[in-house]
């Protein structure tokens, strides 16, 4: 029963740690571009030439 008058307190310190560091990254624009940068790896601008094209320059 006395570990209770530890556990508690110990978890509501644990909950508003954790719910800071939520409200943290939704301030700062954590969550603003969810798809984004999934999609910014597919679509990779630094394609590789073909050959054809180094063989006719």
């Amino acid at each position: 029963m006395e570990s209770l008058f530890v556990l508690i307190p110990l978890s509501l310190h644990l909950i508003g740690l954790l719910v800071w560091i939520l409200r943290w990254a939704i301030q700062s624009g954590q969550f603003d571009d969810l798809v984004g940068p999934g999609q910014s790896i597919l679509m990779d601008e630094d394609a590789p030439t073909s050959q054809k094209d180094d063989k006719a320059a």
